[in-house]
């Protein structure tokens, strides 16, 4: 990869350019894909526990109470115990674990614009129908959360292999810190949610998310295709300065197989499998358990919970994208190689968290302490973009989708393990002491994840990625890597 390499020239035409459509939509995509999940979990603090007005009429039925909210809304209320809830939040991660791997291969395939788009749109529609499903039976608010994680399970690695074909080499990174904003859109959607459902009650949470989905879904078909030789509306300028820079992707059509077996005993392949599941363990235990830690343990409000529950969100995401920004110069400028990169700034977001667990196991009984902590601690993990996150690219973008579907499926097992986890240790005694313990495994998966990339990760484009034609015009592949000139601008 040259050294020398430029960026991608800006507004050729004086206004926005495609790749900057394309990033403003994959941000905002990525902020509504965590809303469509989050907003159960600040939702969820007022759908079930104690009543807080001595107005509600309770037992209506044997399954759920209706009470009367202090601003006088009426609200559905569930009696699900500890573990029902964790059963909730965890669901979601039995669909999502099934359409990682086929996802990514997927929009390898057919390309991200469809699997990306047409899961968001679904997704957006079955939230809208969640407070009925609640209202209709514990199985049904379940199998909803399943089917979601199904649909949202394609998302993440749909968008590697679309990054292969419109964003040079040099700037990933700082396309990769557009899946952060994720995080930016829990920091949004959890104070948002929090004053809704304080003044309108949880219900509102749903709609309000499953509305801004679908408005996404419409945008995104109408201004983000898969490649620069599809896009109707791209400049002639811009689409040459692509294709010469991503001369492996002017036009070729077809796909050729996954080479599995010298996949599977790649070991930067394992090293970005490992290190995201287990910085991903860490991120979905807070993602899932913040709210109800800060309400049970801390004893805040709904109104402060979501304010709370939003700061190491907003952390994560502003830290990616100034982490993803120092990368890139770094790498282009030559003072960095893309492997010492990559182990530079994924020992730093996961290593330095599994630290700050260890204090969050002494400290977090303080208010105070315990916010900072998680702020800090989730803060740091957003340099996974200059990191690991986006390293299926530098090593084989050809399959960059499969990897990373492979990646997010043991991430996903570990999601559900993590709030399987949480509620074992908590539905006898939801104490501060059963949290450290949750804390101390917390700080050992992250520790075991950063060793883990700084031993066996690589930048280096992999052999196995190789592409050419065939005399015969099918799609072969070669067993000698790339020509170094393919990655040059």
């Amino acid at each position: 990869m040259s050294k020398t390499e430029k960026s991608f020239p800006r507004n050729f035409t004086g206004c926005l350019t495609c790749v900057q459509v394309l990033n403003i939509m994959v941000l905002l995509g990525f902020m509504l894909n965590y809303a469509l999940r989050v907003n159960l979990t600040i939702a969820i603090v007022q759908m079930i526990g104690s009543p807080t007005s001595p107005t509600n009429v309770t037992n209506v039925t044997d399954t759920l109470n209706v009470t009367q909210h202090p601003d006088h809304i009426e609200q559905t209320r569930f009696p699900w115990d500890t573990q029902q809830k964790n059963l909730l939040l965890g669901c979601f991660f039995w669909g999502y674990v099934l359409t990682e791997l086929p996802g990514g291969r997927l929009a390898e395939i057919i390309g991200a614009r469809r699997v990306f788009g047409y899961s968001t749109l679904l997704a957006s529609i079955l939230t809208l129908l969640s407070p009925g499903a609640a209202v209709a039976g514990f199985g049904w608010i379940v199998a909803l959360r399943v089917l979601l994680g199904f649909l949202l399970g394609a998302t993440w690695p749909a968008i590697l292999p679309m990054a292969s074909k419109w964003i040079p080499p040099m700037d990933r990174s700082k396309f990769m810190s557009n899946m952060m904003a994720s995080s930016l859109g829990a920091a949004i959607t959890m104070p948002i949610c929090g004053f809704l459902i304080a003044h309108l009650g949880w219900e509102s949470s749903f709609y309000f998310t499953g509305i801004i989905g679908v408005m996404w879904s419409v945008a995104w078909f109408a201004v983000v295709y898969d490649s620069p030789a599809e896009h109707p509306r791209i400049s002639d300028t811009e689409r040459n300065h692509l294709m010469k820079a991503l001369p492996q992707e002017d036009g070729k059509k077809g796909h050729i197989p996954v080479p599995w077996r010298k996949m599977l005993l790649s070991p930067p392949v394992w090293a970005i499998v490992i290190t995201h599941g287990c910085s991903v363990f860490g991120y979905f235990t807070v993602v899932n358990q913040l709210p109800s830690y800060i309400e049970s343990i801390l004893h805040y409000n709904i109104k402060h919970n979501g304010l709370l529950s939003s700061l190491p969100y907003l952390g994560k995401y502003l830290c990616a994208l100034a982490s993803s920004v120092l990368a890139d110069h770094l790498r282009r400028s030559g003072k960095l190689s893309t492997t010492t990169a990559r182990k530079l700034f994924t020992g730093f977001a996961v290593g330095l968290p599994g630290i700050l667990m260890i204090a969050q196991a002494f400290f977090g009984h303080d208010r105070v302490w315990s916010v900072a902590i998680f702020t800090i601690a989730l803060t740091i993990n957003g340099a996974v973009t200059a990191g690991y996150l986006g390293n299926g690219l530098d090593i084989a973008p050809n399959f960059s989708g499969t990897i990373f579907g492979m990646a997010n499926t043991l991430s996903s097992i570990g999601g559900w393990l993590s709030a399987f986890m949480v509620g074992e240790l908590t539905k006898t005694h939801n104490t501060y002491e059963q949290w450290q313990i949750v804390f101390f495994i917390l700080a050992g998966v992250y520790i075991v994840g950063a060793l883990c990339f700084t031993c066996f990760g690589s930048g280096e484009l992999q052999q196995w990625n190789a592409r050419v034609e065939a005399p015969n015009g099918a799609l072969a592949r070669e067993e000698e890597p790339l020509n170094d000139k393919t990655e040059k601008a």
